[in-house]
């Protein structure tokens, strides 16, 4: 069996990925720096029902902090056989606020984990990357080979510096990289600043629901369970590749508030914002690569994985209806 290092390890999709890695015999060493992007007590949670995962071992660390990553490097029980790059600091809007933590982590951290996996011969890396890199000028679905060069927001320019950092690091030593470009994830214990956990505890909770532009802006949802296994199957990818991992079915927002409505039994009360420039209009993936490539394809369809969030906030209510959306 195999040892990993996943980074980001209280995170939404990491925390599945880890427990996904324990399940099938590997041991884990997770990092993360547990900060204050979103509400902490989700991380703490998440990190509480993985405590008792046999050969996971948890460390509160930056990937931006070099001198301790390299300590861990060079400490661990046993070589790491990959790098899963989970960590991020993610949110197209609060990028345009605060730009540098986004470089700091999404790209100076990428660069500290490369450089050490050049340094004690890790020869597989996974990059979390996003589908913000498409921009708005490319014609959906999107397909891996469309032009990336006009993100929209800081946040999707620095998810593309660490994509072309892994570019490097495979042409000049040969690193096996593959990014993986998540397209809006969703489902229990989700981020809370993401727009499913936010309308689910807003029209619980009879809240104001706050939504930019007239609500018939889609996305392109993917359930966790399937990124997640997206993400074990490019541990076996040669060379450098990128991937789309994202959902079969596209909704508007206002579509997702009608679900969210008949789950909950209640009406949202909406209030309507201009539309936020860092937003897209719209997102959809092409997955015929990862078909092609990887056997991967979405599995669960909205109208299970929305009722299995619903499920789970209903069930978690006593503090997730105290969770920040901000």
């Amino acid at each position: 069996m195999s040892h990993y290092l996943v980074t980001g390890a209280a995170g939404f999709i990491a925390s599945r990925v880890i427990r996904c890695l324990v399940e099938e015999g590997h041991t884990v060493t997770g990092i993360d720096n547990l900060n204050e992007a979103y509400d902490v007590r989700m991380k703490h949670y998440r990190l509480e029902k993985m405590k008792d995962l046999p050969g996971l071992d948890v460390q509160v660390m930056d990937i931006c902090d070099r001198p301790r990553l390299t300590e861990l490097f060079k400490n661990a029980r046993q070589p790491f056989d990959a790098v899963l790059n989970l960590a991020a600091r993610a949110g197209v809007r609060s990028s345009v606020e605060d730009p540098w933590s986004y470089y700091n982590t999404n790209q100076m951290g990428t660069l500290n984990l490369l450089e050490l996996c050049r340094t004690y011969h890790v020869q597989k890396f996974i990059l979390a990357s996003s589908s913000s890199v498409y921009g708005s000028n490319n014609p959906m679905p999107y397909k891996e080979d469309a032009n990336t060069d006009l993100p929209l927001q800081p946040y999707a320019a620095s998810k593309k510096a660490a994509e072309v950092l892994g570019h490097v690091y495979t042409h000049l030593y040969g690193l096996d990289f593959t990014v993986f470009r998540f397209f809006t994830v969703y489902g229990p214990a989700g981020r809370p600043d993401m727009v499913m956990f936010r309308f689910c505890q807003w029209i619980s909770e009879g809240r104001t629901v706050h939504l930019n532009g007239d609500g018939e802006q889609s996305r392109g949802f993917t359930y966790l369970d399937d990124i997640a296994r997206g993400v074990l199957l490019g541990l076996n990818t040669k060379g450098y590749n990128i991937f789309n991992l994202g959902g079969h079915e596209v909704i508007t927002m206002n579509q997702l508030i009608t679900m969210l409505e008949t789950r909950l039994g209640k009406k949202a009360q909406i209030e309507h914002h201009p539309f936020h420039p860092a937003d897209a209009l719209g997102n959809l993936a092409d997955v015929s690569k990862a078909r092609a490539g990887l056997g991967w394809e979405p599995r669960v369809g909205l109208e299970d994985g929305v009722t299995n969030l619903v499920n789970w906030y209903l069930s978690e209510r006593s503090w997730a209806r105290d969770i920040r959306t901000d």
